[in-house]
């Protein structure tokens, strides 16, 4: 009787101490935890980039500095430089190499004739990659000359943590940007008038192919005039949005975004909403030192809605004789107390004229 009293004691002290073994081994997890990611946010990669198109100004970011694949996106430079360098009404023979090509295809076939123009077409509508691979061998030689172009073109933008190593936006890992260099070089893009009516269109009837936009964007977003979607497992969803309304442009990027459509259309109204572009006549006449005077070319402004807005009139020139177009002083602009624009102001008659 008591044996047996001692082993059920001994078999429930045994449970206890194993339930306690096991609370203190999750309790000593708890505590090895990581710390939390205070970039949690940024975790999974992404990163946005929404720009003015006429100022550059940046007008929200978010990890836009992180090195990142962006899939197709990159044919808008492909586009930018064949646009740049060629003359879209070439017709060119469709080379082996461009066959095949792994992805997204507008499927050509060697021996093919077709114009430059469809192949761009082609492109950016339906972001063939044998295409981009046709528009590169055209231009370079081959792909690899080709990237070259491209890496020296993005220098030139101002893309300065972006490498191509090929014109289509296949997986390779020294092939990669950042979400504001991207909304630089798509900047730079639109301000190409073909490129522009390129990836404003929705259907395409060429001489040789046609073509229906698979840009949602354009149907989803009031104003939208382009430019580009991409798509790979590596670089995740990823989108160069564009709209225009009342004079200003704004350019969106996202890059590794599932929700892609939805969050860049927010980040596009946010940007109407908050912002509004005003531009200030170069013959707008400013008083400086008593000498009626202009800044002698129209500027754009980026200004956030509803805030005070402030002019100064510096006088740096103390010479007793000004003719008309000397430099007179200096015009700046501030918002919220912030500068926003420093220019020189020019005499507009002479100065014996008003003494």
């Amino acid at each position: 009787m008591h044996s047996s009293k001692r082993r059920a004691n001994l078999c429930a002290a045994s449970r206890i101490t194993k339930i306690l073994a096991v609370a203190c081994a999750l309790l000593l997890a708890v505590f090895l935890l990581p710390e939390p990611n205070k970039n949690a946010a940024f975790a999974d990669g992404r990163a946005e980039c929404v720009m003015e198109l006429s100022t550059g100004s940046t007008l929200y970011s978010r990890n836009d500095g992180a090195k990142l694949p962006m899939a197709s996106t990159t044919k808008i430079m492909t586009a930018l430089i064949i646009l740049e360098d060629c003359d879209i009404s070439d017709v060119i023979t469709v080379p082996a190499e461009a066959v095949g090509t792994e992805g997204s295809s507008i499927y050509l076939k060697h021996g093919d004739k077709i114009s430059i123009k469809d192949l761009l077409y082609g492109l950016m509508l339906r972001s063939g990659n044998d295409s981009a691979v046709a528009l590169a061998i055209y231009h370079s030689g081959s792909t690899s000359q080709f990237a070259q172009a491209m890496n020296e073109r993005a220098v030139q933008a101002g893309a300065e943590n972006t490498h191509f190593t090929n014109p289509s936006g296949l997986p390779d890992d020294d092939h990669y940007t950042t979400a504001h260099d991207l909304c630089l070089i798509a900047c730079e893009a639109m301000k190409n008038e073909q490129f522009r009516k390129i990836v404003s269109t929705r259907s395409y009837t060429g001489e040789y192919r046609s073509f229906v936009n698979k840009n949602k964007m354009l149907s989803l977003v009031e104003g939208a005039n382009g430019v580009k979607t991409g798509y790979t497992m590596k670089a995740g969803r990823c989108l160069v949005s564009s709209a225009e309304r009342e004079g200003m442009d704004v350019v969106c990027v996202v890059l590794n975004c599932p929700d892609m459509y939805e969050r860049s259309g927010k980040l596009i109204e946010n940007a109407f909403k908050n912002y509004a572009l005003r531009t200030v006549s170069g013959s707008a006449v400013f008083m400086c030192g008593g000498l009626p005077c202009n800044i002698g070319e129209d500027i754009n402004l980026l200004i956030e809605k509803e805030q005070e807005i402030t002019v100064k009139c510096i006088r740096t020139n103390d010479a007793t004789k000004i003719n008309q177009g000397d430099m007179v002083g200096r015009l700046e602009i501030y918002c919220k107390n912030d500068l926003i624009f420093s220019g020189n102001l020019y005499s507009i008659v002479n100065r014996k004229t008003i003494f």
